[in-house]
């Protein structure tokens, strides 16, 4: 049943093929300029090409005759290909019997054929031909009446019965005009089908656009007639067969230069029509499909598929192909001008399929660096691509510099190659200060601020690289060529890639300078008091040698805690809000002036009582979770790089075996299973410790 419904996907396409081909042929096709040529050649006097206007209205038919074999369901497809397979095959067998008839006129010979052995032999290979053509009408057309398919052999009949060849000569025309009169009967016979499947089509139509609307129609026909595909085909088809004519044409050997060159002017001569650009399109979004699956594959194996993301799809780079064909008006030029325009739009598709490649590579290597994973070769694919996505954009960079003359258009082009390698470098970077963390075993200091200012960097690169950009397109449309498509895109260039990095990186400014500011506000627990505390950070799960003291009387490392606070503003045990002292609305003691047996007291008086547990009275209570707030908690890796959300994820299996039960740590009020699976220096899930009343 699959390889059923796989044929019938391939013939979907296939036989779908030869009308675009059509649509290209005559979009390419000048009717003008062919009456032109024919009115300066001998055919002028042709009858046939005396009426040009009948010609342009041929033109147009068999635009309308393409469309319609394009949109015909696959059923009706399949037999119009059956019938037009059956009127070649027909074609071929009077083919075969003039071509005997003009070989036996030619030598002469009338009498008997077994007398006569070349005359034996011409005969008996027409005949097994002729047999064969009759054998393959009555198999297409599934029917036994295999006596109408046979008129051709009557010339044989006629040979073999000894007529005179004068007289064979019009058998054989009556023989043609036999079969063209049964043609022309079984089309009589069927006139009416193409105005019965277009009525039905036409009812289906209006039923689906009254039900559903013209999207869900376009969606219909964009699914059944699986367009991508059949783009693609077509423009493979188109490009085998510029390279095979080339070949074809040459006989010595092609430098390594000259195959580049050819290559691009292969692609130039194939999109020189709207028909062939989509199909380039298309083609280039299934590549770039490929190539970020096969990334997706070495570096998670078949794990990679599945949780498959939509946006890693290859559509972007065939969207930015499209808008860039369209803008610079690339079907217009002419092929030498149309190739080097490619292969700047090409380096431009690389780049933004290489910097797909690093989307996906980032949070991977990432995971690794934070997880306890000591599988080398992992590590080794992680960092492998990693190098090659250091290095290859800075040759391509290098290489375009070659072929053109530096200016700043250049310039902005090649940026974007030059900072995904500064964004690799930047998590390679990360990737050893995390390896560097696992190796000493213990939280490097300032982690988040390093990892702050190293993606801080880049982000601010790209930001004026962006900036740079619009301000040249801006100094464009003002002293250049104005034009709509030009301003459209400059206006989309200023809100997404300016505008909104302005804005986020501005918000992370803040929320980190806030999260300092309370971190500074509060006071720093004494040595008795973390004696007195006699637990762990609630956030890292790691001892604490200094920390800080929340308004709630809650104790963590200070570090961890701004983590915490770049997420959110609440307390990670109690979820109370954290002021700092000096706001209004803090009336709690300063821990110092407490007795060293009384716990401190909660900031917030208005708020449910919630006291630690007497870690020296009762070591046995367990912390219950709070299912409401242990939801509503973001992870505290998000605020180093959005993108360790995932690395929480990628490592968890490997932090299920080997970290340690909470159980088996040194005492505290925290006992019992452990939370969800955190990463080194991330939070556990926000509990609530039991009252002590």
């Amino acid at each position: 049943m699959a390889l059923k419904e796989r044929m019938e996907a391939v013939l979907n396409v296939g036989l779908r093929v030869p009308s675009i081909m059509l649509l290209d042929v005559l979009y390419r096709w000048d009717v003008s300029s062919f009456f032109q040529k024919i009115q300066r050649s001998s055919l002028n006097n042709n009858p046939l090409f005396q009426y040009k206007y009948l010609a342009l209205y041929l033109h147009y038919v068999g635009y309308i005759l393409s469309l319609v074999l394009l949109t015909l369901p696959r059923q009706h497809l399949v037999q119009l290909y059956l019938y037009v397979l059956t009127a070649l095959l027909l074609f071929a067998g009077h083919q075969i019997s003039r071509d005997y008839v003009r070989s036996e006129l030619e030598s002469g010979y009338e009498g008997p054929l077994y007398l006569e052995p070349l005359s034996m032999n011409r005969f008996t290979t027409a005949l097994i031909c002729q047999l064969v053509v009759c054998t393959l009408c009555s198999c297409v057309m599934q029917t036994k009446q295999i006596w109408l398919f046979s008129a051709h052999l009557l010339p044989l009949v006629a040979r073999l019965c000894l007529v005179p060849l004068e007289t064979i000569v019009f058998i054989n025309r009556f023989a043609m005009i036999f079969t063209g009169l049964e043609v022309l009967y079984f089309l009589a016979s069927n006139l009416l089908v193409p105005y019965n499947l277009a009525k039905t089509a036409y009812r289906e139509l209006v039923q689906v656009v009254e039900v559903y609307g013209l999207l869900a129609l376009g969606m219909s026909l964009w699914n059944q007639l699986v367009l991508p595909v059949l783009f693609m085909c077509f423009w493979l088809v188109l490009f085998a067969l510029q390279i095979y004519t080339y070949f074809s044409t040459r006989d010595q050997p092609t430098s390594r230069e000259r195959l580049l060159f050819l290559f691009l002017t292969s692609i130039a001569e194939c999109c020189s029509t709207p028909y062939s650009l989509l199909g380039l399109v298309f083609t280039v979004s299934f590549v770039a499909l490929g190539v970020l699956t096969l990334c997706k594959f070495y570096l998670q194996g078949y794990r990679a598929f599945m949780n498959d993301n939509t946006m890693h799809r290859g559509m972007t780079e065939g969207i930015t192909l499209l808008i860039l064909a369209v803008q610079t008006g690339l079907i217009e030029l002419q092929v030498i001008h149309r190739a080097f325009l490619l292969s700047i739009i090409l380096f431009i598709v690389v780049a933004s399929i290489l910097q797909s490649m690093l989307e996906i590579a980032d949070p991977i290597v990432l995971a690794l660096g934070a997880s306890r994973d000591k599988s080398l070769w992992k590590h080794f694919r992680a960092v492998s691509l990693c190098l090659f996505l250091l290095v290859f954009p800075a040759y391509m960079a290098y290489m375009i510099c070659q072929f053109f003359h530096m200016d700043f258009w250049l310039l902005i082009i090649i940026s974007s190659s030059i900072l995904t390698s500064l964004q690799v470098l930047g998590t390679l970077l990360i990737y050893v200060l995390f390896m560097v963390e696992e190796w000493r075993k213990e939280p490097v200091e300032n982690m988040d601020d390093v990892i702050y200012y190293v993606n801080g960097t880049y982000r601010l690169l790209e930001f004026l690289v962006a900036l740079c950009v619009v301000a040249y397109g801006v100094s464009e449309t003002l002293f250049g060529e104005w034009t709509v498509m030009g301003s459209t895109i400059i206006f989309i260039h200023s809100y997404y890639n300016v505008w909104l990095r302005a804005q986020l990186g501005w918000q992370s400014f803040l929320l980190r300078r806030d999260a300092v500011n309370k971190i500074k506000n509060m006071p720093t627990a004494t040595c008795l008091q973390l004696e007195q505390h006699n637990d762990i950070c609630a956030i890292c799960y790691q001892d604490m040698t200094c920390a800080v003291i929340t308004p709630c009387s809650h104790f963590f490392h200070a570090g961890c805690l701004k983590k915490w606070l770049y997420v959110q503003e609440t307390c990670p045990l109690c979820h109370s809000q954290l002021k700092s002292q000096s706001q209004p609305g803090s009336t709690a003691m300063p821990p110092q002036d407490l007795p060293p047996h009384l716990p401190p007291e909660p900031a917030n008086q208005n708020q449910e009582e919630v006291e630690p547990a007497d870690t020296e009275t009762n070591p046995n209570t367990s912390a219950e979770l709070d299912p409401p707030q242990a939801e509503s908690a973001p992870p505290l890796v998000s605020c180093i790089d959005p993108r360790l959300d995932s690395a929480q994820s990628e490592g968890k299996e490997s932090w299920e075996q080997q970290d340690p039960p909470l159980s088996e740590r040194q005492g505290g009020i925290w006992s019992g299973q452990p939370p969800s699976t955190p990463l080194p220096g991330g939070p556990g899930p926000p509990t609530s410790p039991n009252p002590q009343h």
